[in-house]
């Protein structure tokens, strides 16, 4: 038995049923909704705080490896155990703890899931904007681990902007609160964003106190199909150029719709070259006459048809499809690498330009569709993984489609965060300042390099 099963062993004696270490429960806890897996040594599932830092301050003692998980559905192998020791689930901390709505403030448990969250905050008149796709199967914790966003992120803006305060457990089992439940404060650096989007290499996240806003009580959309995608980058365009800022603003390409139509048996579907999904949301007259104002613009640009949607149920049948094309790639069969890419709004055009391009220079299906509103596409490369050098070929494809992202001022993630899948290309997306800042922040607070490594930071690259 080697001296770090030993330590485990301990570890579980410590922590009675919190430590599990049998082959089957192992294997469930080694990989995400991303290719890679790496079986952990060890599965710790605390049932509260003072039980993580135990933890942690154990393995720090030990060097021994600890990778945090949440729902384990990110797409980028963020909480691939890649050095075994512990992986370390939050799933037991669960609880909606408050809901306050004199404050417009909320403390959960990082594994609440969130639209369970978003559906007990609605049904006390509030609003908790965030809404990445699969907000279904994920959890708050694991969305502020990645700063997760989704379509309403255009208007509302992405999760950091709804943390107010955290209960962080630091590498050496240090437990400490920062920021609070106050919708401003400026008392010393804004530390607790520090750990929103740092993918568990910083600290565990064990508690969350999150803005709330007051729930529109109207929502209405448009649903638009065009004959290609210049024109419904056209139609986009026009749509700001007339002042208006929707909540949501979504562009999808023809594969991922025909995609769509067989998965959801949408025939609206088929034939189009582009589709557009614009929603407005506020006060029920204004969003009214609102509505018919952007339905005049957007058939200014030639639709082949527009839907038009008014009331949350009609508005969640047009979601309910949209949130089906990722499923509906999977459905071709065909490999789906995921990139969510962002680029200046201006660049959104040659983005699409651009995708069809590579299909052509590396012979392999591009499908685009996202969050168009804010230059946040997902370009998801297609790859027949069965076929001879279609490896080799799809990375080819990949530092093309990073390297015109980052010469054209955008970033090689945008929501998904960087984990195994984007390590590659983080020296090319980060300068060597940057990457040294990073490095420098690691190793203050995690200076034996237990937390989540083997992802797109070496914390023993000492600086």
């Amino acid at each position: 038995m080697s001296k770090r099963s030993v330590w485990l062993r301990k570890l579980e004696r410590l922590l009675p049923g919190e430590m599990e270490l049998a082959p089957g429960v192992l294997e469930k806890y080694s990989g995400d909704k991303w290719f890679a897996t790496h079986k952990p040594e060890a599965v710790a599932l605390p049932r509260n705080t003072a039980s993580v830092s135990r933890i942690l301050k154990f393995a720090n003692e030990h060097g021994i490896p600890v990778t945090p998980r949440g729902a384990a559905h990110g797409y980028v192998g963020g909480c691939v155990p890649m050095q075994g020791g512990i992986a370390l689930s939050l799933e037991r901390m669960d609880r909606i703890l408050e809901i306050n709505r004199r404050d417009f403030a909320a403390v959960v448990q990082p594994f609440v899931n969130t639209e369970t969250f978003q559906r007990e905050v609605e049904r006390r008149g509030l609003f908790y904007p965030p809404d990445p796709a699969s907000r279904a199967s994920n959890s708050l914790g694991g969305n502020i681990a990645t700063n997760a966003g989704g379509p309403r992120c255009l208007k509302y803006g992405v999760t950091r902007d709804y943390v107010l305060g955290l209960e962080v457990v630091l590498a050496n089992g240090s437990i400490t609160r920062l920021g609070g439940r106050t919708h401003k404060n400026k008392t010393g650096f804004d530390l607790h964003r520090l750990f929103v989007g740092s993918e568990g290499l910083l600290g565990v996240i064990t508690e969350a106190t999150l803005k709330l806003l007051p729930l529109p009580p109207f929502r209405a959309n448009l649903a638009a199909g065009f004959p290609s995608m210049a024109t419904a980058v056209e139609a986009l365009q026009s749509i700001f150029s007339a002042g208006f800022l929707p909540c949501a603003l979504e562009l999808a390409d023809e594969f991922t719709l025909a995609a769509a139509a067989r998965r959801t048996g949408s025939r609206r579907l088929l034939g189009c070259g582009a589709h557009l999904i614009c929603e407005l949301d506020g006060q029920e007259k204004s969003v009214r006459g609102e509505i018919r104002e952007l339905e005049r613009i957007i058939r200014g640009s030639k639709p082949s048809f527009v839907d038009r949607g008014l009331g949350a149920a009609a508005c969640e049948t047009v979601w309910k499809i949209r949130r089906e094309f990722s499923y509906a790639l999977r459905d071709t069969g065909l490999t789906k690498l995921n990139e969510d890419v962002v680029v200046p709004r201006s660049k959104l055009a040659g983005l699409f330009r651009f995708a069809a391009q590579m299909q052509k220079r590396h012979g392999l299906q591009l499908a685009c569709f996202g969050h168009a509103g804010d230059g946040n596409i997902h370009v998801n490369v297609m790859v027949d993984m069965n076929r001879e050098g279609a490896s080799k070929q799809s990375e080819a494809c990949l530092d093309d489609l990073f390297q015109w992202v980052i010469a054209s001022g955008g970033a090689i993630t945008g929501e998904h965060g960087v984990g195994l899948a984007k390590k590659r290309w983080w020296p090319m997306a980060v300068s060597a300042e940057a990457q040294a800042l990073h490095l420098t922040v690691k190793n203050a607070l995690d200076p034996n390099g237990i937390l989540n490594p083997g992802k797109f930071l070496d914390s023993n690259l000492k600086k």
